[in-house]
């Protein structure tokens, strides 16, 4: 893992007051990242896409059992930081164990929210609209979450086979 690319929150609006003092655009985005597949990959990517920095925050070990319940996550949230901190899509890496990424949104004021498309209200879009910034829904990839690879796995042990 890129250790530069995992920052706490001091360390990281600093890098984003620099960049947005160059001009950069600066995009966000959060989530769980439990068993990273092929829609979490689409989404990165297409965020990137949109600005010049793509700073992911990603929930801690206990904010994803509040969010998804006491079996999740299953991957801890030490090694999804390693296996994002890997995509070359990615600039930066915050953890945050809050139950939205509010604070965050707040303090980093980035000019690009993203989310899935599967997201009706966007916790921040007030926010960042009202600095001017922009938020943007990304399609999901059809048939593909977590949720739903947790449940394929588990389905020739729930039925007996």
């Amino acid at each position: 893992m890129n250790p530069r690319k995992l920052l706490n929150l001091v360390s990281l609006r600093k890098k984003v007051k620099a960049l947005q003092r160059q001009g950069k655009r600066i995009v966000f985005t959060n989530g769980c990242f439990d068993l990273l597949h092929v829609g979490h990959i689409r989404l990165l990517s297409r965020a990137r896409a949109l600005g010049d920095c793509l700073i992911v925050a990603v929930n801690t070990d206990t904010s994803v059992r509040k969010l998804k319940g006491p079996t999740r996550p299953i991957v801890p949230h030490r090694e999804r930081v390693i296996v994002l901190a890997a995509l070359s899509c990615i600039d930066y890496l915050i953890l945050f164990g809050d139950s939205t990424p509010i604070e965050l949104i707040k303090q980093l004021c980035p000019d690009v929210l993203v989310k899935g498309g599967d997201w009706v209200d966007i916790v921040g879009s007030h926010e960042v609209f009202a600095w001017g910034g922009e938020v943007v829904r990304i399609p999901l990839v059809k048939g593909r979450s977590t949720t739903r690879l947790i449940e394929k796995g588990l389905k020739p042990f729930l039925s007996g086979s």
